[in-house]
């Protein structure tokens, strides 16, 4: 079984770091994980850098980069500011997000929910593919944890535009193995046309069991961060997303494809930790492959 792994860590990985690596840095980045094989990216967003600085290049990046046929490049918008912007550059497809959190949703993009709604449904009648990534869909640091029965009308509210695909995030990594299964299972059996995938962190420990929870019922497609690095820089506790490096191992090692050379990310990875200058959460990159051996 194929698994699809879209990577973002020059985006939601990048975006809480004090240090702001150089665009030239994230280039050479993105050339090394296109070098190991990943197929997507989810390059930048176009937000004010006052508030999210991290993002201040997202033009220059776009044009920097070595493109490739076979590569899709995506890029988070969360308003019609950043729609306009994104559509200036040769960006392949839009990614919009909201929460079905009220409280983090007006924190994160300051609108209602309902505001939120619609503007995806004006993005989604944009001829560039879009794909809808619902924040918080497990639960929220305000407001708790949430029945799978609240993101049903919200799903509703956006299927009809035909998106390209709807993500669940569980942007501060509350959700648990059984809710992400029955959640996943009950969504895909009420609308199977649909392409669902998850966007998952580790800040309790349970982002890989989450990612198996994902996959048993039957999901594809997978958000991960080079270096287990990220997290959403308005909700309290928030830390990094699924490692990239630790996601490819485990799933490669459980007889899955990924298309993706697992000793080029650990490469990439021990270089993004040298750029930032801290240790980061990935631990394959620590520790090596299952597969390796030492000297007895």
């Amino acid at each position: 079984m194929k698994i699809n792994i879209n990577e973002v860590v020059t985006r939601d990985g990048l975006q809480i770091e004090k240090k702001i690596p150089s665009t030239k840095f994230k280039v050479n980045l993105i050339d090394q994980l296109m070098d190991a094989g990943v197929k997507r990216f989810e390059l930048t967003s176009f937000v004010h850098p006052k508030y999210v600085p991290q993002m201040a290049d997202a033009e220059d990046l776009f044009s920097e980069i070595d493109r490739r046929s076979d590569v899709v490049l995506s890029a988070l918008v969360l308003n019609d500011r950043g729609v306009k912007r994104a559509k200036r550059t040769p960006v392949d497809e839009l990614n919009i997000t909201f929460s079905l959190s009220e409280t983090h949703n007006r924190k994160n993009a300051n609108s209602t929910v309902s505001e939120s709604i619609q503007l995806v449904r004006n993005v989604l009648q944009e001829t560039i593919p879009v794909n809808v990534c619902i924040g918080t869909a497990f639960g929220c640091p305000f407001e708790g944890l949430y029945e799978t029965e609240q993101l049903i009308p919200v799903i509703e509210s956006v299927v009809e535009y035909n998106p390209n695909s709807i993500s669940l995030g569980d942007t501060t990594g509350m959700a648990n193995p059984r809710q992400v299964e029955e959640t996943c299972y009950l969504i895909r059996s009420k609308w199977p046309e649909i392409k669902l995938g998850l966007h998952l962190h580790n800040s309790r420990g349970m982002g890989l069991a989450n990612v198996l929870a994902g996959i048993r019922a039957g999901v594809h497609d997978f958000d991960t961060a080079l270096g287990g690095i990220g997290g959403c820089p308005f909700a309290p506790g928030a830390t990094g997303n699924i490692c990239t490096e630790d996601t490819v191992h485990m799933l490669e090692q459980m007889g899955y494809e990924t298309g993706i050379v697992v000793d080029k990310l650990i490469q990439a990875a021990k270089g993004l930790e040298q750029e930032l200058g801290k240790s980061l959460p990935g631990q394959i990159m620590k520790s090596g492959k299952s597969t390796a051996t030492h000297p007895a």
